[in-house]
C-alpha cells in the first residue's frame, strides 16, 4: 500500500522524540491510563477468541495483553517503529492509515481507535477513520475510541507549576480556545475532544449506544506532579490507589469527564 499520509511532526514525535513502548509502564500516570483502560475495555469486551482490530495501536502496549488473553489482534499503525515493536507482542501488524483501512468489510469483532483521533485535528479526517471502522465490524461489533480531553493541559501544566510563564498561558489558553495542540513544543498536532463532542462524532458515524468514561480520572495530575516534583516512583503507592479509586468513583458523575486526561467512548455496530 502506499505510505500513510500523516503529519511530518507526528512521524517525529514517535519516530525520534518519543518511545511509546514505555510511556504507559514507566510512569505513575501512564499505569494509571493503562490500568483504567484496561478494566473499561474489558468490561465491554467480547469473550476471547475474537478478532480484534488495533488501530494506531503504536507499539502494541495493549495487542500484547488482549493477546495473551486469548484475542487474535491485528494491529495497523503509521509509525514503522511501531509496526516493528506490535509484531513482537504475538500480534499481526502492517503499516497503515486510520482512514484508509485495508480489512475487509464486517471482518473484525472488536475495532479499538485508541490513538488516531487525537492526531487528526479535522473533523472530516476523523469521520474517516470512524466509517472505516464501522465498515470493517461485524454487525453488534464493539467499538473503543480514545480521545485526550479538551482541559487536559490546564491541570497538568497547572500541577507542574508552568502556568506563571505568560507564554506558557498563552499556548494552553490557544489549546482551551481551538482545541488543536499545533505540534511546535513538547507534544505534537493533536485534537482535544470535550465527552459529548467524542460521543457525538461517534454517533454521528453510525454507532449505537455510545457511552463515554473518563480515563484517568479527576486526580491524575496530583499523582503525575508528585512523580515529577519529588523524582520518585508513584506507580506502586497509596497515592496511586487513592487516585484511581478516585477515577472510578467518578464513572457516575459526567460532569467530572472534564477533569480527566483521556477520554474512552464504546459504543456498537447497529445489527
Amino acid at each position: 500500500m502506499t505510505s500513510p499520509e500523516v503529519t511530518p511532526e507526528i512521524v517525529r514525535f514517535y519516530s525520534e522524540t518519543v518511545d511509546e513502548a514505555d510511556r504507559l509502564v514507566s510512569t505513575a500516570d501512564g499505569r494509571l491510563e493503562m490500568v483504567r483502560t484496561q478494566e473499561l475495555l474489558r468490561r465491554h469486551l467480547p469473550s476471547p477468541p475474537a478478532r480484534v482490530l488495533d488501530v494506531g495501536g503504536g507499539p502494541g502496549t495493549h495487542a500484547r495483553w488482549l493477546v495473551e488473553g486469548g484475542y487474535e489482534v491485528h494491529l495497523v499503525d503509521p509509525i514503522p517503529r511501531h509496526v516493528e515493536q506490535a509484531l513482537a507482542t504475538g500480534a499481526t501488524a502492517e503499516l497503515g492509515d486510520a482512514r484508509r483501512l485495508t480489512a475487509d468489510d464486517r471482518a473484525y469483532d472488536v475495532v479499538l481507535v485508541l490513538g488516531p483521533m487525537y492526531h487528526l485535528p479535522q473533523r472530516a479526517d476523523r469521520d474517516r477513520a470512524l466509517a472505516e471502522a464501522l465498515r470493517v465490524l461485524r454487525p453488534g461489533g464493539l467499538l473503543a475510541v480514545a480521545g485526550i480531553n479538551r482541559y487536559a493541559s490546564l491541570f497538568e501544566h497547572a500541577a507542574y507549576a508552568h502556568l506563571h510563564q505568560e507564554s506558557m498561558r498563552e499556548s494552553i489558553g490557544t489549546v482551551l480556545a481551538t482545541q488543536i495542540h499545533d505540534g511546535r513544543k513538547a507534544f505534537t498536532t493533536a485534537y482535544f475532544h470535550t465527552g459529548e463532542q467524542l460521543r457525538e462524532e461517534v454517533a454521528a458515524a453510525g454507532f449505537l449506544d455510545a457511552s463515554v468514561f473518563g480515563i484517568e480520572g479527576p486526580a491524575w495530575s496530583l499523582l503525575a506532579a508528585a512523580e515529577r516534583n519529588t523524582g520518585q516512583s508513584f506507580r506502586e503507592s497509596a497515592l496511586f490507589e487513592s487516585v484511581l479509586t478516585a477515577a472510578r468513583m467518578a464513572e457516575p458523575h459526567p460532569e467530572l469527564l472534564a477533569a480527566s486526561s483521556h477520554l474512552l467512548a464504546v459504543a456498537r455496530r447497529p445489527v
